[in-house]
């Protein structure tokens, strides 16, 4: 049914929650785990992104790294996407070249904004995403 898996990760708790749901769907449906990290950049013409959303790539490839570790301890095969930009768009963007059949991801992340849910990373995904979405509470 889900035959590839798309989860966006970044350094929230709620992102470290929604692993164990991600193994278990990953293992359920015995699917291919596709882990990505956005790190958000500065568009000309924009505010730029708060500190606390802006990663070194070395941040980025760690984050990625132990995550992958984390899965492989549970006898799941992971691989990894790192990009730049807009994370929604690029969370949709990617689930749409890998044709990925669920995203997962936490219900809040680094990205929740001062406006709240509405402009969040996780919300503008729900109504951009290719293919479903769940959302880890």
């Amino acid at each position: 049914m889900f035959k590839t898996v798309l989860f966006p990760i970044d350094e929230s708790r709620e992102s470290r929650e929604a692993a164990d749901t991600v193994a278990q769907m990953v293992k359920t449906f015995n699917s291919r785990l596709i882990l990505l990290s956005v790190n958000e950049v500065s568009v000309e013409g924009e505010e730029p992104p708060p500190p606390e959303r802006v990663m070194t790539p070395e941040a980025i490839a760690e984050l990625l790294k132990n995550a992958q570790s984390m899965f492989s301890k549970l006898g799941i095969e992971a691989e990894t996407l790192e990009r730049e930009g807009k994370p929604a768009f690029i969370i949709c963007d990617v689930a749409d070249e890998v044709n990925a059949d669920l995203v997962i991801m936490g219900c809040r992340g680094i990205g929740l904004t001062e406006e709240g849910l509405a402009d969040s990373v996780t919300n503008r995904v729900i109504n951009l995403a290719p293919c479903p979405v769940l959302i880890v509470p």
